[in-house]
C-alpha cells in the first residue's frame, strides 16, 4: 500500500501520468474489471466502476472490500472527505486489514484532523508495532499542532486569476523583471485533450500570464507548439537571462508509459526554438522539475534513477562550459530521504528549496530548505511550517530574486480548484517601544524627561516625554525603525527640574521641580521573530525631595558589621545601591544611618556614624569613587516622618503603642538612607569605574 500512495504522488505531482485507455467493462463482471482500474491506478475509472460493482455484488465480504477500495480511490485522487467517509463505512463494517488504521490516519491528517488522525496512528501502532510508520505519523501530528499554533510570519494569499477549477501548479518567473509567469495547468485549452484516467482531467501545459502595474495578472494563456504537446508538458524553470527555459515532459503512449524527461528550449526573438532532450544516458527512468543555480553552472532535478535513497531524490549536475556538456548526476546528500523529494529550487543565497513527504510535516509534501554547508554540500533541513505549509499538499516554491517573497503550489481545501497557485511574502517586522513615566512616590506622569535609546548595534536615539509621561520609538523621518532585529537595548530615562531642591510632599509638590534619579532598563529583539510593540514603563525616584530610602541594611544587635545569615543579606541591599550609584554617576549622596532611641545618645552618635562608615566602605570596594560618598551618622536625633500619614516616630509616640508593635516601630527609626547632596560630580581619574 505504501508503494502504491508513493506511485500515486508521483503521478499526481511530478507529472508520472499514466495515460492508458479507458477500460471497457461488461456489466457481468463489475468487480473484476474495477480491480483491473484500480491496479492500473485508474482511479478515476476504478471509483465509478467500483460503486457500480457494490450495488449489484451479493457476497458480503466482497461488498466490504469495495468499500475500502471506494476509499482507496479517492485518497489516491486527493478527495480526503470522500475517502474519510468511506474508510468510515468500511471501518464500521469491520473490514479486516491493518493498513485501513493507517490510511484513514493519514486521509484525517490531509484535513488538518490532527487530534482525530492521532487516535488512528496509536491504534495502527498497536497493531503493526514494528512498522515506523505509525510513530513517524504520531511525531508528525504532533508537531502539526505546535507548528499550527506557532505559524510563522509569511503572509500567504491564493492568486485566483492564476488559477482555475483544473491542477494550476509549478510556477516560475520567466522575465527578468519578474512580471510574468509560467506554470502548470490542466485548464480547458490544453494542447493534450485526452482525459487522464488517474485524474480525470486532461494532460497537462504550460501557461503564461503578466501582471500590471496595479497588480492584476492577465488571462493566462498557453504557449504555442512546438512547447506545449498533447503530452504532459509542465514544471517550466529559466537561467538568469531568462533565455534559456527548462521543462519536464511525460509521453504516454497506448499501453504504454514512458519516462518522464527534461528538455530545453532556447528564445529566439519572441518564440521558443524546437525544445531538445537533456541526455541523462538513460531512458529507463525518470526526471523533471530542473532548477538552475545563480551562476548557471549548476542544474537541480528530481529523478528515481538507480543508487538514490528512496523514491525520488534530488540531483544536480555541473555544466562544462568548454566542452558544453552536463557531467555526471550527483545525489544531494543530507537532503533526500526514503520518500520523495520534488521540486528543487535553487535560491540566489545559495539554499537549497524543495518538497518532500519523507522529512516529518504538516500533510502530504511539504517544503523544505537547506543551507548550503560548502561548495556541493547542503544540510540542516527545516520545514518551513504554517502558513507555507498544511495539512494537503505543498511544493514548488519559487522566490522573487533576493527578496523573502514569491509563489508555491499547494492542494487546500478552501482552494479554488485542485492544484493551485498561492503568493507569499514575508512582511518586515516592526519593533515599537513605548512606555509611560512616572514619580514613583506620587504617582503622577513626569514630562519632559529624556529617554535615550542604545542598541548592541551601536545605534543610539532619543525621546522625551509628554505631558502624560508618553514615550514612543517608532518610525524615523525616512519610515526606518529605531529597533532592528537581532538587537539588544539600554534604555536609560533622566529628568533634571527646575529647581534644586523640591518638596517631599506629594500634595504640594510641582513635578516640574523635581530632578530624578536615572532610570534603566533592557528590551532586546533577540528571537522576536513577529512585529512587536515593546512596552516599558519607568518609576522614578525624586533626588532633590530630601532622603531617599532604599532596601533595608541591617546590622548585629549594638554592633556595625553588615548582618548576612540564613533571613537576611544586607549586602544584596548595598549592591542595589551599587547599582543605583552606576546608573547616576554623576551624585555626590551622604549616606544616613539612624538608631532607634534606646541607648544613650553620645553612644547611638557613634553606632549610627560607624554604621554609615560601614556602607561608605562596601561601596567603595566595590569600586564607587570615594569623592561620591560621605558617611554620616545621626543617632536618634532624626526619628522617621510619615508625612502622608502625619507621624514621626518619636520615642513618646512609639511607647504609646501596643506592645506588639512598638519593635516594628524602633526598627523603622534604625533606617539606612540616602540623599543627594549634588549632581555635578567629576571623576578626577579617567579610570571608568567598576561594575
Amino acid at each position: 500500500m505504501k508503494t502504491t500512495n508513493m506511485r500515486v504522488i508521483r503521478a499526481i505531482l511530478l507529472f508520472f501520468f499514466v495515460s492508458l485507455t479507458t477500460i471497457s467493462f461488461a456489466q457481468h463482471n463489475l468487480t473484476k474489471e474495477a480491480d483491473e482500474a484500480y491496479e492500473n491506478q485508474q482511479f478515476f475509472n476504478a471509483v465509478d466502476l467500483y460503486k457500480q460493482a457494490f450495488s449489484k455484488e451479493s457476497k458480503k465480504d466482497l461488498k466490504i472490500k469495495i468499500i475500502y477500495r471506494i476509499g482507496e480511490c479517492y485518497r489516491f485522487l486527493l478527495d480526503y472527505e470522500q475517502a474519510e467517509e468511506w474508510y468510515e463505512k468500511a471501518e464500521r463494517a469491520k473490514y479486516d486489514d491493518t493498513e485501513l488504521e493507517l490510511n484513514y490516519a493519514m486521509v484525517l491528517k490531509m484535513q488538518g484532523k490532527y487530534e482525530d488522525a492521532l487516535v488512528h496512528y496509536k491504534e495502527y501502532q498497536q497493531l503493526a508495532p514494528s512498522d515506523s510508520r505509525a510513530q513517524d505519523g504520531i511525531n508528525s501530528c504532533e508537531q502539526s499542532i505546535e507548528w499550527q499554533s506557532k505559524p510563522t510570519n509569511y503572509l500567504v494569499e491564493n492568486v485566483p486569476q492564476l488559477n482555475s477549477k483544473f491542477h494550476d501548479f509549478a510556477p516560475a518567473f520567466a522575465d527578468r523583471k519578474n512580471q510574468t509567469l509560467m506554470f502548470a495547468s490542466s485548464r480547458p485549452g490544453s494542447s493534450g485533450s485526452d482525459i487522464d484516467p488517474n485524474k480525470g482531467q486532461a494532460f497537462t501545459d504550460i501557461f503564461e500570464s503578466s501582471v500590471d502595474r496595479k497588480g492584476k495578472w492577465s488571462t493566462p494563456k498557453p504557449l504555442p507548439e512546438p512547447i506545449n504537446t498533447k503530452h504532459n508538458d509542465g514544471a517550466p524553470s529559466f537561467d538568469s537571462r531568462k533565455s534559456t527555459m527548462y521543462f519536464t515532459r511525460c509521453e504516454s503512449e497506448k499501453n504504454s508509459v514512458k519516462a518522464c524527461l527534461l528538455y530545453q528550449t532556447t528564445l529566439r526573438g519572441q518564440d521558443w526554438e524546437e525544445p531538445t532532450k537533456i541526455e541523462m544516458g538513460s531512458d529507463t527512468f525518470s526526471v523533471g522539475h530542473a532548477s538552475m543555480n545563480a551562476k548557471g553552472d549548476m542544474m537541480f532535478f528530481s529523478s528515481d534513477m538507480s543508487g538514490g535513497q528512496g523514491g525520488k531524490d534530488i540531483y544536480y549536475m555541473t555544466y562544462d562550459s568548454k566542452a558544453k556538456v552536463w557531467g555526471e548526476p550527483v545525489n544531494v546528500e543530507g537532503v533526500n530521504t526514503t520518500g520523495d523529494e520534488l521540486y528543487p529550487f535553487s535560491h540566489d543565497d545559495g539554499r537549497l528549496f524543495f518538497a518532500s513527504n519523507g522529512h516529518p510535516g504538516m500533510g502530504g509534501l511539504d517544503i523544505f530548505s537547506a543551507n548550503k554547508l560548502g561548495p556541493n554540500a547542503w544540510g540542516k533541513v527545516e520545514n518551513m511550517r504554517a502558513p507555507i505549509n498544511g495539512p494537503g499538499h505543498d511544493f514548488g516554491i519559487v522566490f522573487e530574486g533576493n527578496k523573502n517573497r514569491g509563489f508555491f503550489s499547494s492542494i487546500r481545501s478552501n482552494g479554488k480548484g485542485y492544484a493551485d497557485i498561492y503568493s507569499f511574502k514575508m512582511p518586515p517586522i516592526i519593533y515599537v517601544l513605548q512606555g509611560k513615566v512616572k514619580d514613583v512616590e506620587c504617582g503622577k506622569p513626569v514630562a519632559n524627561a529624556v529617554v535615550k535609546l542604545i542598541g548592541t548595534d551601536g545605534s543610539s536615539a532619543e525621546a522625551t516625554t509628554d505631558q502624560t509621561g508618553f514615550y514612543k520609538f517608532d518610525a524615523k523621518e525616512n519610515d526606518e525603525r529605531f529597533l532592528a532585529e537581532n538587537t539588544s537595548y539600554t534604555i536609560v530615562v533622566s529628568r533634571k527640574g527646575d529647581a534644586k531642591k523640591a518638596s517631599p510632599d506629594c500634595n504640594k509638590t510641582v513635578i516640574a521641580e523635581r530632578s530624578y534619579l536615572n532610570g534603566r532598563g533592557q528590551e532586546t529583539t533577540i528571537g522576536i521573530e513577529r512585529s512587536t510593540a515593546f512596552v516599558h514603563d519607568f518609576e522614578l525616584q525624586c533626588l532633590n525631595c530630601g532622603e531617599i530610602r532604599f532596601p533595608k541594611v541591617l546590622y548585629p544587635l549594638a554592633k556595625w558589621e553588615l548582618l548576612v545569615d540564613e533571613r537576611v543579606n544586607s549586602k544584596d541591599s548595598l549592591d542595589f545601591l551599587f547599582q543605583t550609584l552606576t546608573e547616576n554617576p554623576t551624585i555626590v549622596i551622604e549616606l544616613a544611618a539612624h538608631t532607634d532611641a534606646r541607648d544613650s545618645d553620645a553612644r547611638n552618635q557613634i553606632l549610627s556614624q560607624k554604621r554609615a562608615q560601614t556602607c561608605v566602605d562596601y561601596l567603595i570596594e566595590k569600586g564607587i569613587d570615594a569623592g561620591r560618598l560621605q558617611a554620616k551618622g545621626y543617632g536618634e536625633s532624626q526619628p522617621f516622618v510619615d508625612a502622608k500619614a502625619g507621624i514621626t516616630y518619636t520615642e513618646a509616640y512609639i511607647n504609646g503603642l501596643p506592645k506588639d508593635q512598638r519593635e516594628a516601630a524602633h526598627q523603622i527609626n534604625r533606617r539606612t538612607v540616602f540623599f543627594v547632596l549634588r549632581d555635578d560630580f567629576v571623576p578626577t581619574s579617567s579610570a571608568p569605574e567598576n561594575n
